[in-house]
């Protein structure tokens, strides 16, 4: 460009005289692959107070990162100092049509994996966009600061990407759009630009409560209130430890994370499949069987995994997680037989879960 018109570091106008470079940012996010982009301010003193909340009903489980930064993840001029706009993002990542992953989940014998992660890691692929369209707002204005994050700070992303227009935090806690329903990413771009910012998402879920009502362990408390340490995500992903016992029975065969309530959410006709190719499934994850993966070692799962989502459980939780869906497959010799393989595992986790299984197996 020659010579942009002068940035304004304040909102001093109804004619928001930055409103030429929001509108540039939009048009650069479409050009990187993003089907949303919306830029809101700062002030997230609501959600801060029903984060507070969360975190004192203990409600987060094994996830104390969540608690470690204080204010900072709720304030972001604490995290990154100046920040006064953030740049909220969305990319739609289903790979497939909800018939074909309600099948996958009605087969006991199939491993369900959530539908994000069946391709690469999004993180590196949003982030690198994000990079890219950060560096065309520094190259379009001289100074700017801009800082991006996917998912990998102390960022409340779904309640700035509410503020930012992006769609409405449901009834279980994902972020909505009523054009496009709820599979996709987000990412950010802290900012020290003032720039104009959108009116925030309007709820649409009304008197609706399949999400609730789906729920296999009931992690979802109340209306727009979850309790980590029951969603079937936390305790196959980030939960370190055993699996309750009275949580197993109600997981399936979903060995990492957890669909249901996108399934049934009747704004999720208006998702769209993915453009991203990245996003597609990889390794025949999402047609593979419980046996088949349960047989993998951990350098078989290192190679199948790399560059994925997946690789941050690690394999001793990875066969902890098939086990438990072991157990709640269809009685044959050939679950007996898999599960057997790793009764002596080197894994006290492992081999606990390997010995519900089998007696489950038996009882069956």
């Amino acid at each position: 460009m020659n010579h942009p018109p002068n940035i304004v570091r304040s909102d001093s106008s109804p004619a928001h005289p930055n409103r030429w470079l929001a509108d540039r940012i939009r048009d650069w996010g479409r050009e990187l692959g993003f089907q949303q982009v919306g830029i809101t301010d700062t002030d997230l003193s609501t959600a801060e107070g029903r984060l507070m909340e969360w975190l004192a009903d203990g409600r987060h489980g094994d996830m104390e990162y969540m608690a470690r930064h204080g204010t900072k993840r709720s304030r972001p001029a604490e995290l990154v100092p100046g920040t006064l706009r953030v740049i909220s993002v969305r990319m739609d990542y289903l790979p497939e049509t909800p018939d074909r992953t309600r099948g996958i989940l009605a087969d006991p014998a199939t491993a369900f994996i959530s539908r994000y992660a069946l391709g690469r890691d999004y993180h590196k692929l949003i982030r690198k966009r994000l990079q890219r369209m950060a560096e065309r707002i520094q190259a379009a204005v001289a100074p700017a600061a801009c800082r991006v994050f996917v998912d990998s700070a102390p960022v409340l992303e779904k309640p700035l990407a509410e503020k930012a227009g992006l769609g409405w935090i449901g009834k279980h806690t994902n972020l909505i759009d009523p054009q496009a329903g709820s599979w996709f990413f987000l990412g950010e771009i802290y900012t020290d630009l003032s720039l104009p910012i959108d009116h925030p998402g309007v709820s649409h879920c009304g008197r609706c409560q399949n999400c609730i009502d789906i729920c296999p362990t009931r992690a979802i408390v109340a209306p727009y209130q979850l309790d980590a340490r029951r969603c079937i995500s936390y305790l196959t992903i980030e939960h370190q430890g055993s699996i309750p016992e009275a949580l197993r029975t109600p997981i399936g065969n979903r060995i990492y994370g957890c669909d249901d309530c996108q399934l049934v959410c009747p704004w999720n006709r208006f998702a769209r499949r993915t453009r991203e190719a990245d996003f597609l499934p990889r390794a025949g994850l999402d047609t593979a069987t419980l046996i088949e993966l349960f047989g993998w070692d951990e350098t078989t799962f290192l190679e199948r995994t790399q560059g994925s989502a997946i690789r941050r459980i690690g394999h001793v939780r990875w066969l902890r997680n098939i086990a438990v869906a072991l157990g709640n497959a269809d009685s044959a010799p050939e679950v007996e037989t898999a599960l057997r393989t790793h009764a002596e595992h080197p894994s006290e986790m492992v081999r606990e879960h390997v010995a519900w299984a089998l007696e489950r197996q038996g009882s069956a």
